[in-house]
Formats: C-alpha cells, structure tokens, sequence
C-alpha cells in the first residue's frame, strides 16, 4: 500500500486518536497474569497489540474478542499460562517481544518468540544480558535477533541492573522478569523512561517502589483483576500536533490524549520551536494523565533539543523532523542512539526522505542536524516503518509538490484509520495498492 499526498491543507475541528500503544500491550500483559477479570476500555486495535492478545491466547488465557476498543481479560494469575503449540508470532510488535521474553523467563515452560522480517533484524541483546544476569536461558539468533528461544524452569533471581541507556522496553522487561525472581528487582535508568509499567502494576495491586531514578519490586506477589481506560495515543497526536503547527490555517482539538510526563517531550519540544499548544480539561485516569490538546498555526524555528527531552519523545521523532523541515533555521538533535535500532534506523531513513523532498541534513552517529527549507515532492521509502509513512504523508500539508509515501502497509500496527482520520481533518491524502 502506498499513500498520494497532494500539497497543502490544513487541520481543523476535533478528533480523537486510537488508543496508546505502549499502555494497550501491557493491559493485555498483565491483566493475564492477574487473578480475575480485566475490562479495558479504549484499546488499540492495531496489529501490534493483537498481536499480543493472541499471544497471551496461545498460551491458554481466555480474551473476548476486542469490539470498538472493549475487552475482557479472563486472568489465569502469574503461574496459569501454559505452553503454547507454536512459537509465538509477534508479527511487527517490538514492545510486545522485548516485554514477552521478559515474563516467559520466568515460566517453567519453554517458549519461542518470532516475528516478520522487520521485527527479526531487530537485536535482542538490551533484554537477553540482564535476563541471562537474572538466571534465564535465552538462545538468539545471530546478532541476538529473533527467533528467541527462552528454555523454561530456570530459577530467576533478583538483581540491581543499571540501564547503559535510556529504554522504557528494557526497564519494563527487567521489572517483569521480576515478577517471578527470588528477593528485588531493582532498576536504574540514566534518564527518565516511560511509566507505564510501574503505574499499571500499582493499579493491578502490586507494590512498585521509586526511590531517585530507580524502581525496584519484591518477586512472588499476586496482580488483582481491574479496569483499564486506555488514553488516545501521544505518539499518535504528535502526527497531528507538528501537521497542525506547520499547516497555515490549522485549528486542531485532539480530546483524551495521555499525557504521561514521561512521555510529554513532543509537546516540549514543540513549544520550545513556537508551537501554539495548549492543554484543556486536564485530569487523571486510571492513574494516568489525560488532557484534551487544542493546536493551532505557528511558525517554528529550529532549535538544539534538550538532551533531558530525548527520551521523553523517543517514538515522536520522526514526526519532530518534519517540523524541523518546516522551521526556519537548524534543528540539531543529539544523543538518540535508540533511533537506530527501531522498526527501521529511524535517522538514517529520515535523513533520505527529507534529502529526497529537497531538505538539507547531516546525519550524525546519535542524531542529525535539519536544516529547515522548503519541502518539495517525490516518492519516499519508509523501510517499512508506520512513524516514518505518517510522517511523510503529514509534510504534504507543507510541501509544493505532491508526496507519494511507498510501502505503507504496517501503519495499521500504530494507527488503523490513519489516511481516513487524516482525510477528515483535511489533509489531501488517498491510499492505494501497488
């Protein structure tokens, strides 16, 4: 599938993205592991995330079947999965793999984790090393890519793991893994990552200490059953949020967005080059915050991101490079290693399709400088990447020349309904086969 942007356009009205992502995998996670029912509202029905409800469905939990973001989680608690038949297919779903391998460490059952093609030239090592400190056996293959094997029945054991670099899977995958160790758990971060994790493991009953940045539980307690609203998507937003600012005449209102300050740097970032953001009708909940985010035209300038925002925006990038395209001046970002080893290197393929649209930039090892200018036209190549084909269809509304965005096809593991809900806010895009 392909996207045709024609140029210009402009965002208005109200609209709400699909659910969050990054809470929908760990719903599904851990409403399994509890004792009980789980009712989740708002769940993102994307493939990532159904990718992990029929995982957790391989391996004897009982799920209805999502209808309009409902579903039921009948948990089997932290000892009732079982070995499923097959090795388990998490389609393009990093977060759901690097979590899983976490949570299968501990079972006294073997597993395997595969995945498509993209998913398995993703390394593994950031999970397999602290896991393997932990007392799992884990079998990768080269390069510690997928297919993961996780050899069952091996006792885990508590550590005090320092991240070498800021990763929300990686903490999140320790923190697990926990849940089945002898004695704590401890996890620092150099930087703070999100919290999803944490929070949701205090909403389902289970006592997540933080002292400074780091987090640390005891192993052999028990989740209870609960309900989940799952808040609209900031990564999602943030398509919308730099469309909105870049586009003359944009009067957007994206309703019940998360606003986790772990996970707020795109709106940092952005108000920081000009944007015109304001938050409306803030509250909480299920313990995370939401807001309604009201994003009208600005112009934008370049700026050098702070290194403290990097990992609080670490999914929005690609979104944030299209603004800097559009900001008068240099945009310079650094320290964000992680970009490389995303569904695609993120920097290295934005840095083509913003060449190929007549953008100038300097690909640096842990980032890249912008150079704002004036977007033109062309076909770009999105390495089979969702964040990076919205991000190119949403330059359209910028660009003098119309954009085709090739090779669109896994944008339904983020956002199902992306072109359609785009269309509707007034950006001139069409998909297509072929």
């Amino acid at each position: 599938m392909k996207f045709s942007v024609q140029p210009g356009g402009a965002l208005v009205g109200e609209l709400r993205v699909p659910g969050d992502k990054s809470i929908s995998h760990r719903s599904i996670m851990l409403g399994a592991l509890a004792e009980g029912r789980t009712r989740i509202s708002g769940f993102l029905e994307g493939e990532d995330a159904l990718a992990t409800l029929e995982a957790f469905r391989a391996m004897g939990v009982q799920i209805e079947r999502p209808a309009r973001g409902e579903v039921v989680v009948n948990g089997v608690g932290l000892h009732g999965l079982r070995a499923a038949d097959a090795a388990l297919d998490l389609g393009n779903a990093g977060t759901g793999m690097r979590l899983l391998v976490g949570l299968l460490a501990g079972q006294p059952f073997d597993s395997e984790l595969s995945g498509d093609a993209s998913l398995c030239s993703r390394p593994m090592g950031r999970v397999i090393e602290p896991l393997t400190l932990m007392g799992a056996h884990i079998e990768a293959a080269e390069g510690g890519r997928p297919p993961l094997r996780i050899r069952g029945g091996k006792a885990l054991k508590g550590i005090h793991y320092e991240l070498p670099m800021a990763s929300a899977q990686v903490k999140s995958c320790v923190l697990l893994a926990g849940l089945y160790a002898e004695g704590e758990t401890a996890v620092t971060e150099p930087a703070p990552t999100r919290d999803h994790t944490e929070r949701m493991l205090g909403g389902f009953g289970y006592t997540v200490r933080r002292k400074g940045s780091t987090v640390s539980l005891q192993g052999g307690g028990a989740l209870r059953g609960c309900e989940i609203d799952v808040p609209a998507d900031i990564s999602s937003a943030a398509f919308f949020l730099v469309g909105a600012s870049i586009a003359p005449g944009s009067d957007l209102l994206l309703t019940h967005v998360g606003i986790n300050p772990t996970r707020d740097g795109v709106l940092t970032i952005l108000r920081l080059m000009g944007a015109d953001i304001t938050l409306q009708n803030e509250r909480e909940v299920g313990g995370e915050p939401v807001a309604d985010i009201r994003v009208r035209h600005a112009p934008l300038r370049g700026i050098e991101i702070p290194a403290d925002q990097v990992p609080l925006a670490i999914d929005e990038f690609p979104a944030l490079f299209i603004a800097a395209a559009c900001a008068e001046g240099q945009t310079v970002l650094r320290g964000a290693q992680e970009l490389r080893v995303k569904e695609s290197d993120r920097i290295a393929a934005m840095a083509e399709g913003l060449s190929t649209l007549g953008i100038r930039t300097q690909v640096l090892e842990d980032g890249i400088i912008v150079e704002g200018g004036s977007l033109g036209g062309g076909a770009v190549r999105t390495f089979l990447d969702h964040r990076i084909a919205m991000a190119f269809a949403i330059a359209g509304l910028r660009a003098a020349q119309p954009i085709e965005v090739l090779d669109c096809d896994h944008v339904a593991t983020s956002f199902p309904g992306f072109e359609q809900l785009a269309a509707q806010a007034g950006l001139h895009i069409e998909s297509s086969t072929g």
